[in-house]
């Protein structure tokens, strides 16, 4: 029995607050870590790639979003190869390694280019970066859905998205007061160094996660997963469920890409410089950060059992939903600021974590197939087709109220199909599945 002063120790006190139950506390550490250097990594990246895209020309930006969506198709059968063929520890520092090698080719390629040929390079790197981010991203939380279970991850994956947020705060501040010093290429040999620390975060989680398992799960977890490199595209489709989760992704893609083409106009016509652009966007990141850490570490686990997941699900398309609709009535700067704004946080603090755990009860296979598929390919498809459109409406005249009122209804779409996919019933994997 617990004593009173090991009731009131530190570590049991945490444990409390974030509502971690006894044998979950060194597992959750090392995930925590794991995507604590991943986000750094990547907002290290991000207001780099951010204003490389800007720097080519706001212009060309559906076409880097084109360049991304077939990076996407080209790399997912490889993935899914690399999947069927290895282990899970294994093909995960493979895909990290591969994109630390990726980015020692950039750093090479911006020191030895010409201004016009930098034009070139930075418009690759954007596309990369576009990849870059959802593979890593995509792996982890499949990762982490394969060791936690659904009960599990409704109280922890708000904490573990809360490391991600201050891997956020962290790599903007850092980049804000290193941009000026070191450059770009200093920026991408940081981001070299975390993923090097995110393959050995992977493998402490690794070895912690076992106990969660039977046996035969534990053995299961150490192999490769087999079957075919297309099978997670045609599980997406054959499930509803799969298929309503795909949708999801789509709707959020295709409303944040018309946010993000009409910041980057706004970031284009106010500065005038790399590094004023730099810090801009990395401040906004900040922010956003910031304010999401507090939710979710104090109140997504929370929420999602007091509400469950289709009320949390809900959030942001109706923030989505009033938000357009605000920005069609009053089209400002601040007020496209705070939907931008409360967006993110909803997203990062509330929607994500609860579509997450909609995965925890999906085959193995599918954890990682599909939900790569989805995370990636259909993630890239929404931008592809937002950014068209963005491009179409604004060739026809539509200001920043025209494309809010076009976002207005797919917003609504988007609040009903996640209520029912809320509401769905995910039936558990057997142990053969698992």
């Amino acid at each position: 029995m617990e004593t009173q002063a090991q009731a009131s120790s530190p570590g049991n006190m945490l444990m409390r607050l974030f509502n971690v139950h006894q044998g979950e506390g060194r597992a959750l550490v090392w995930a925590g870590l794991y995507i604590f250097s991943l986000f750094l990594a990547y907002y290290v990246l991000r207001p780099v790639r951010d204003e490389l895209g800007v720097a080519g020309g706001v212009r060309h930006l559906p076409w880097l979003f084109t360049g991304t969506l077939l990076a996407m198709l080209a790399i997912n059968p490889l993935f899914a190869a690399a999947v069927r063929r290895w282990s899970r520890e294994r093909f995960i520092a493979v895909t990290y390694r591969f994109f630390m090698f990726n980015l020692l080719i950039f750093m090479a390629l911006m020191h030895f280019s010409s201004a016009s040929q930098l034009i070139w390079v930075g418009r690759a790197f954007f596309i990369w970066v576009s990849v870059f981010n959802l593979f890593v991203v995509s792996v982890f939380w499949s990762f982490v859905v394969d060791i936690f279970g659904q009960e599990q991850g409704k109280r922890l994956f708000g904490v573990l998205a809360a490391g991600a947020t201050l891997g956020g705060i962290v790599g903007s501040v850092l980049t804000v007061s290193l941009v000026e010093f070191i450059g770009q290429q200093g920026l991408l040999l940081i981001a070299v160094v975390l993923l090097e620390v995110a393959v050995m975060t992977s493998r402490g989680l690794a070895r912690h996660s076992d106990a969660f398992h039977t046996p035969l799960q534990r053995e299961d977890n150490h192999k490769a997963l087999g079957g075919g490199i297309f099978s997670g595209m045609t599980h997406t489709f054959r499930s509803p469920r799969l298929l309503g989760i795909a949708v999801f992704m789509l709707l959020y893609s295709m409303t944040s890409t018309f946010l993000y083409f009409q910041q980057a106009a706004i970031a284009e016509s106010a500065f005038a410089d790399s590094a004023s652009r730099i810090a801009f966007f990395a401040s906004i990141d900040f922010w956003v950060n910031s304010l999401t850490l507090a939710l979710q570490l104090f109140l997504t686990g929370r929420l999602i059992s007091w509400f469950g997941v289709a009320a949390t699900l809900c959030s942001l398309p109706f923030i989505s939903l009033a938000g357009f609709a605000g920005l069609a009535a009053w089209p400002t700067v601040t007020v496209f600021v705070v939907i931008q704004v409360a967006r993110r946080v909803s997203n990062f603090g509330l929607a994500r974590p609860a579509r997450e755990v909609l995965f925890t009860w999906v085959v193995r296979e599918d954890r990682y197939k599909a939900k790569n598929f989805i995370d990636t390919v259909v993630y890239r498809t929404g931008d592809q087709v937002a950014g068209w459109s963005y491009a179409g409406l604004a060739a026809l005249g539509l200001s920043m109220t025209g494309v809010s009122l076009v976002a207005v209804p797919l917003s609504a779409l988007w609040l009903l199909l996640s209520f029912w996919l809320g509401r769905q019933k995910f039936s558990q994997p057997s142990a053969k599945e698992i």
